[in-house]
Parts: C-alpha cells; sequence; structure tokens
C-alpha cells in the first residue's frame, strides 16, 4: 500500500489483483469501517459480493451512524457527522455509491449538490443570558501567549506527546479564550483530552481555522447520517450479494504467532447464545473494527434518565482478547479505562407544537421549516453549567418526519455538574428536565417552561459511557497498526486502528483505514489519497495566522526588543519577494 495525490490515481482502475478468487473475507462490525472495507474489496479489488461476510452483534448495521425512529421512544440521533471537502477517501468512495434521493447520481453528487445550493453557515455560533447573543463576533480572543503555545503544540513531534494531556501544554490564557470555546464544543474536546490528538486535528483542519466561529468549514447531510449514508452503502452492498449476519458476537480472533509472522487462525462467535467457530486460512482474510465508542449506549425517555451501563460489551472485549494475544495489537484499557472521563450524555428533542420554533428561529436567524440549514452547526451556550449546546440539521431530519415537527440534538459537555435551571447532573435527568434545561437557556420565560418541555416536546435522554474514547491521552503504539508487521490475513479498521497524520471522530478516519487494510492485504495497485496535505502549505500557514491574530498584524504583535528588530529586518528583506506579497496577501502586514 502507498499514499498518492492528484487526479492521475484518483481517477485509475486497479487491475484485478493475483489470486482474488481464492479469498474470503470477514468483516467484524457492520459500522462505517466494514461498509467502507466492502466497497474497497468490490470495486478496486473486484471480488464477488458472496465472498465477503459482514458480522454484527446488533441486528441492524451502521455502528455510530444512526438515526431511527422508536415507536417507544421517538426519534433518536446519538450524535451526528461533520463533513469538509477533503475527506479524500470518503469521497473516493461515496463517488460509487448511487444515491437514493437523485435519480442517475452517486452519494457524492447528491451531497455536493446539496452543499453548493445550501452552504453551511452559522448566524449565531454562541448564546448567552438566555437566548442573547454571546457576541463573540467571529474574534478568537488570543493572547500573544496563547497563539505561541498553538504554535509550539503544532511544531511538536509526535513522540514527544506521549501520554501528555492537553492541560500539559496549554495555559490559562489559551482556555480563557473563544478558540478553546469553539474548538472544544465543535469537536468535544476536554482538557484532559490527548495532547497528541489535539495536535493532529490543529495540523489536519489548519486549512479550515477561518471557519470555525461561523462554522463554515462544515457540510452536512441531507438527512440523518443512517439514512443519508448508511442506507446508500446497504442498498449498493445487498446487491453485489454481500453477506450480512446479525445478532452475532465476535468474542475473539485467535492469532498464529510465529517470528516475523502473524495468521488468523480462528474467529470465535456467539450466535443466538451459541458458541460457534470457523476456521481461517491465509486466503481468509480477517478485517477487526476494535473498540467503539457507541458501546452499551441506553435510552431514557421522557419521565426516565439513560442509566449508565458501565460494562465493555461485545467490541471492547474482543479487543482486549486479541490484544491479549500480542502487544501489535494495541492497549485497549488507555481508551475503555475509565469511564467518568469518557462518558457522555446528548439528548434528542422533537417539538409537536408550534410553541418552541420562534425561539429556534431567533437563535438560528433562518426559517427551520424552510428545508435548508437551520442552526448551521452547533449553538454553544457559553455560560450554561453543563456547557450545553444544541443544533439544527436540515428539516426534516427523517423522512418519516411530520411537517410540523423539528429534530433538536442537544449535548453537555459537563455532563457531571448541577444545571442553571435544573439544579442536577444532566446524566441524572429525564427527558423532560433535560428539555426544561434547554428552554430555559434558549430564552423562554420560566413560566411556560414546564409547560412546553411536558406538552411541546418530546425528549430522549442517551447515555454513552465510552463515546469520547478516542480523545484519551495515549502513546504511540496503543493503538495497532492497520496491518500489523508481519500480518498476513488480519486488519484493524476504524478509529481505534492507526494510521498517519488523519484524526480520529471522524468518518473520513474509518473509510481511509479501511481503504488502507483493503489495499494492503490484496495488494491493490492503486494508491490511497495522503491525507489533505494543507499543514505544510504555505499559503493556508499564512491565512490560519492571521485568522488566528484577529487582524492583527505582526508588526503590532507584543516582542521582545530583540525579536522585534530581528521581525521588521524579515519584513524588509522579504521586499519584492513572493513571500512579502503573501504577508500582504494575507493581512499579516500593511
Amino acid at each position: 500500500m502507498y499514499h498518492s495525490n492528484g487526479n492521475y490515481e484518483a481517477f485509475a482502475r486497479p487491475k484485478k489483483p493475483a489470486d482474488v478468487e481464492q479469498k474470503t473475507v470477514y468483516l467484524i462490525g457492520a459500522g462505517l469501517a466494514s461498509l467502507s472495507a466492502a466497497v474497497f474489496l468490490i470495486r478496486d479489488a473486484q471480488m464477488k459480493g458472496e465472498k465477503i461476510h459482514i458480522l454484527e452483534e446488533l441486528k441492524l448495521p451502521g455502528g455510530s451512524l444512526d438515526g431511527i425512529f422508536d415507536p417507544l421512544r421517538g426519534y433518536i440521533i446519538r450524535g451526528g457527522r461533520e463533513m469538509e471537502n477533503h475527506f479524500e477517501c470518503l469521497w473516493d468512495m461515496f463517488r460509487s455509491v448511487p444515491s437514493l434521493e437523485v435519480e442517475g447520481a452517486s452519494v457524492l453528487d447528491e451531497f455536493y449538490w446539496l452543499n453548493k445550493e445550501d452552504p453551511n453557515y452559522s448566524h449565531m455560533r454562541a448564546i448567552m443570558d438566555r437566548g442573547k447573543d454571546a457576541h463573540t463576533e467571529g474574534k478568537f480572543t488570543l493572547t500573544d501567549k496563547a497563539r505561541e503555545e498553538i504554535v509550539k503544540l503544532y511544531l511538536t513531534a509526535e513522540e514527544e506527546l506521549n501520554d501528555k494531556r492537553i492541560t500539559d501544554v496549554f495555559s490559562k490564557d489559551f482556555f480563557e479564550s473563544n478558540f478553546w470555546l469553539y474548538w472544544r464544543t465543535m469537536f468535544a474536546f476536554e482538557e484532559w483530552h490527548s495532547a497528541m490528538e489535539m495536535r493532529r486535528y490543529i495540523a489536519r483542519f489548519i486549512h479550515h481555522v477561518d471557519g470555525l466561529p461561523d462554522l463554515s468549514a462544515l457540510k452536512f447531510t441531507k438527512y440523518n447520517q443512517y439514512e443519508s449514508l448508511v442506507m446508500p452503502l446497504m442498498k449498493f452492498l445487498e446487491g453485489h450479494g454481500v453477506q450480512f449476519h446479525y445478532n452475532t458476537q465476535v468474542v475473539n480472533v485467535e492469532i498464529e504467532l510465529v517470528p516475523g509472522k502473524k495468521v488468523a487462525r480462528k474467529i470465535v462467535y456467539d450466535e443466538k447464545n451459541v458458541r460457534k467457530e470457523i476456521g481461517l486460512t491465509e486466503d481468509d482474510l480477517v478485517f477487526v473494527t476494535n473498540g467503539s465508542i457507541t458501546e452499551c449506549t441506553t435510552y431514557g425517555d421522557q419521565h426516565s434518565p439513560a442509566v449508565l451501563n458501565s460494562s465493555l460489551g461485545g467490541s471492547w472485549t474482543l479487543w482486549k482478547n486479541i490484544a491479549a494475544q500480542d502487544t501489535a495489537f494495541g492497549k485497549p484499557d488507555k481508551f475503555c479505562g475509565s469511564i467518568p472521563e469518557t462518558n457522555f450524555v446528548s439528548a434528542t428533542i422533537t417539538t409537536l407544537d408550534d410553541k418552541i420554533p420562534p425561539y429556534i428561529e431567533k437563535i438560528a436567524k433562518r426559517d427551520p421549516f424552510a428545508g435548508k440549514v437551520v442552526t448551521g452547526g452547533i449553538v454553544s451556550v457559553k455560560d450554561s453549567n453543563w456547557l450545553l449546546s444544541f443544533t439544527l440539521n436540515r428539516q426534516p431530519h427523517f423522512k418519516s418526519q411530520p411537517k410540523k415537527d423539528l429534530v433538536v440534538w442537544v449535548y453537555g459537555l459537563f455532563p457531571d455538574k448541577p444545571g442553571n435551571y435544573i439544579k442536577k447532573p444532566m446524566k441524572d435527568c429525564t427527558g423532560i428536565e433535560i428539555t426544561q434545561e434547554w428552554l430555559y437557556h434558549i430564552g423562554v420565560p420560566e413560566t411556560e417552561i414546564r409547560d412546553m418541555a411536558v406538552s411541546s416536546a418530546n425528549s430522549v435522554p442517551c447515555m454513552m459511557p465510552y463515546v469520547m474514547s478516542y480523545f484519551m491521552p495515549r502513546s504511540l503504539g496503543d493503538r495497532p497498526k492497520v496491518v500489523p508487521d508481519g500480518s498476513m490475513n488480519l486488519a484493524f479498521i476504524g478509529n481505534f486502528a492507526e494510521t498517519e497524520r488523519d484524526t480520529v471522530f471522524t468518518t473520513e478516519y474509518s473509510v481511509r483505514t479501511s481503504m488502507e487494510a483493503v489495499y494492503t492485504l490484496l495488494n491493490v495497485d492503486r494508491g490511497v489519497p495522503e491525507v489533505f496535505a494543507s499543514c505544510f502549505d504555505l499559503r493556508e500557514l499564512m491565512k490560519a495566522s492571521a485568522s488566528l491574530m484577529d487582524g492583527q498584524k505582526i508588526t503590532d504583535m507584543k516582542l521582545p526588543f530583540l525579536l522585534k528588530r530581528l521581525e521588521k529586518r524579515f519584513i524588509e528583506k522579504s521586499k519584492g519577494t513572493i513571500i512579502y506579497e503573501m504577508l500582504k496577501q494575507y493581512g499579516l502586514i500593511e
């Protein structure tokens, strides 16, 4: 497997790999990583679909990409997916998957046209004082010290960040900035999360720094992620004969280890409470989605909170059993070993009449029933004790959703703290109580809050004990390589596998690891698109620098006298060069 860039290989069709007819593939888990791997096996490795088996412990596919109507609870979305134009592997895959919405178009075509016609941006990124504009004014409010810390982290080698937390690399100046408010609420970072992953995010999305304040960096699907992404994938794969095995929990993959060689020899699984085994040869390839952020999810309802389930669940147990066989298979305890630091509470609130929508429209500054972008991403409540954020994507968010209803997704970064209106931790709140807290923060008069929460909305709380496990502090080697050294028929895919430069908690990471796994084990002679190299592009670096400085010029920075002299001499020396022109173009000098 090798990486490529540009159009030459992007449009190439690889030759059929040798001996692919003798191969059988077992994909463990039916999330985006496995579904993507199946597409690449069919399209690029030219494998017959009936030779591909997907083993899933649940009764439906999609993994963390969900969106469902529960007849007993209502509409449910555990979270959403933010996308951007440089998800190279994701779009490479979806260009080959037919749209279910537009005849003759691919999912990529559909997504591209939608976001061209209805571009995403926010009119009000943050609120406070019960629904009023927080007046962050698109500014990052970073001090010179905080900007210096960002640059220092960006320039730090990953091995220097082993097991370090964000608090180890940033000071109070940084944490008091608007930049941190935008960043943490958009990506769900906490102070104790991985400095290594924080660095990757800064480098990976440096071309979108200027889009953080108004969320114009983001793009969204037309409907929820299950209907817009998973369903087209399923129709494509089922049409090619891919074999799906639901209610099938893989317990272990037994691996033969000899010097310089690793061979998966047996899959052990439970099907309808019966222990079964699949014997493997080197022609039987196994792709493991190790770990899951939505494992052990629980739900509440209007009158009940979502109760924490602290068990490991199938995906973590599987990874532990595999990892016990060799250190090359990672250290799952680094990610699933501290539920107090990885748990997360969200809620899906569905409005049921015309009482709540005017408050949404006042904040979004858009008609929420227009079928277009509503909030443009999350709106964060700056003075919320729960650090509450909420979003309304294009409505209807579900195809079956009544036209009079709106579906709102709400989450809190501090679910252990008492609320401002409901004096309880978010994790202990019923659907009605979470709705009450949200209504309080969007400006509903206190005398009307209780009645609206009971009669004008339906709320489904959701507790996910492992949802922040991606970001836990780690060292190099804690996540297994996509294809471990010496592996003949075993690969790891998804956000707990290790690939260079890309960032977890993204759809792109799931698809990229799958593409790398397929291309490596099947020896597909086509390059995997490299991670977009904006962090090596001087234009993007200057643009990001200008944004981080809130319009301040280099010459205005508070620097020691000697550095100030050196800076002025550099600017003078650069006159007549492209560097000087770029400094002017991006507003870094007058």
